[in-house]
């Protein structure tokens, strides 16, 4: 199945106790919805696990079970395992709300229309969404906020999206 054919929603973070129980990492905007979708799988689809979820760490993480998980040491082994799900499992979105797996390989152009890159990857780490751009000629990548006010147009149609960004960024 090909990537565009599923969706990325979680990771485990490793083992929680000495039972199997291990934390997770939600990407979906509840994250107890994880846990909603059915059966969950690795992503070269050779794992398959149901969730069931048991509390929440301190540190913002889900803690759960995992099927076919009995041991601290199986729970550790799969840490780092990214949990996909069938798209079609998932709730269509609002116009202005997309999956992380649609922006990414998505082109970059200014309000002008000149091409300022391609998306490489949407990050997040806790103050809201970045477009990681892999822009031509340069070395590194750049990190732009996903905000309406940077971001004002993605044409998942055409395959584009028209940024206007903070100065001094490109």
């Amino acid at each position: 199945m090909s990537d565009a054919q599923r969706i990325c929603l979680g990771a485990i973070a490793g083992a929680f106790g000495v039972k199997g129980e291990l934390r997770l990492k939600s990407f979906t905007s509840e994250p107890e919805d994880i846990a909603a979708y059915g059966p969950l799988e690795s992503e070269d689809g050779a794992l398959s696990f149901e969730i069931t979820l048991t509390g929440q760490s301190g540190k913002g993480a889900l803690i759960a079970r995992l099927s076919g998980v009995n041991t601290k040491e199986q729970a550790d082994a799969l840490r780092g395992v990214r949990l996909y799900a069938d798209r079609g499992r998932l709730p269509a979105l609002p116009d202005d709300e997309f999956y992380h797996a649609d922006l990414i390989g998505l082109e970059v152009f200014d309000t002008g229309g000149a091409p300022l890159g391609r998306v490489k990857a949407v990050l997040n780490h806790g103050a809201g969404d970045l477009l990681e751009i892999h822009a031509p000629g340069m070395t590194a990548s750049v990190l732009m906020p996903f905000t309406r006010e940077a971001v004002p147009t993605v044409d998942l149609t055409s395959g584009r999206i028209v940024a206007d960004p903070p100065e001094g960024l490109f």
